[in-house]
């Protein structure tokens, strides 16, 4: 008999014993392997609090840009109605949108985690030896000799969920989401692309001008695009270098959206024979 068939019917031995439930020896040396459960809810805690801050962060940069763009473009024509109408309805049907976008993705997510977690269960179930074995391979790439592992095989192998929880975690990588996640997640971001897109907006409620009111906004634009790109920096952890290089990137995305934005705008509306700038 070869060493790997030896090894196979080696498997299928302590498998049956364990079916058995003849544990009581392996249970009281592999105790500790339990993961407290108060650590997992921080880590969980931890993840969630990060994926807001990344809906905020797009969210917000969205919003900052898309509308600015938009409003200024409008105020080619020459109209402050024109730009106020325009932008609110851009500016609502952009926050739904994100907010819907957001909804979606993390139904998306824990309909993907359901459907692994399920494929997961059946394949174990099919194939006890075989699940047992990439319990093994999982620590392949750190070199641990496998009579190393052995406890944490058969402490996982007794508990069949925990040995799923294990396989999802390490083996496919993926953390189950939280029911309630997509509902804040879309408010998230829906609130925050509000946010941003209303900020440039106010000078085209007070201005009587519609030209003044762009040159307030472009003003109040500016000084926020370099703030959120360089707090946006500072919160993912980079160096004030950094956050400055990525406040001068941010101001010169929104400048090419405003510039574009404008230019077409004032094209299209010569192109179609409007009034232009009064």
């Amino acid at each position: 008999m070869s060493e790997k068939n030896a090894y196979i019917d080696a498997l299928e031995q302590r498998i049956a014993a364990l079916e058995m439930n003849d544990m009581a020896s392996i249970t009281s040396t592999t105790k500790r392997y339990d993961i407290p459960d108060v650590e997992a809810q921080k880590e969980r805690s931890k993840n969630s609090s990060s994926d807001f801050i990344r809906d905020a962060i797009i969210g917000f940069a969205d919003g900052l840009t898309v509308p600015f763009a938009l409003t200024a473009g409008l105020s080619s024509i020459g109209s402050s109605k024109l730009v106020i109408v325009g932008g609110m309805a851009e500016l609502f049907a952009g926050a739904i949108s994100m907010g819907l976008g957001a909804w979606l993705a993390a139904v998306t997510d824990e309909k993907e985690f359901e459907v692994n977690e399920k494929r997961e269960k059946r394949s174990i179930r099919a194939k006890p030896a075989a699940g047992e074995e990439e319990i093994y391979e999982v620590f392949d790439e750190y070199d641990i000799p496998r009579t190393s592992l052995m406890p944490l095989a058969d402490h996982l192998i007794q508990n069949f969920d925990l040995w799923i929880k294990f396989m999802i975690d390490f083996k496919l990588k993926m953390e189950k989401p939280d029911p309630s996640k997509a509902w804040i997640s879309a408010g998230v971001m829906g609130a925050s692309y509000f946010l941003g897109g209303i900020i440039p907006m106010v000078p085209y409620f007070i201005a009587k001008n519609v030209f003044t009111a762009l040159k307030i906004s472009i003003a109040i634009a500016v000084i926020t695009l370099i703030a959120f790109g360089y707090i946006k920096s500072l919160i993912t952890g980079t160096g004030h270098k950094s956050a400055v290089i990525s406040a001068i990137q941010t101001l010169i995305v929104g400048a090419l959206a405003v510039g574009a934005s404008y230019g077409i705008v004032r094209g299209v509306n010569a192109a179609l024979g409007g009034a232009g700038p009064v």
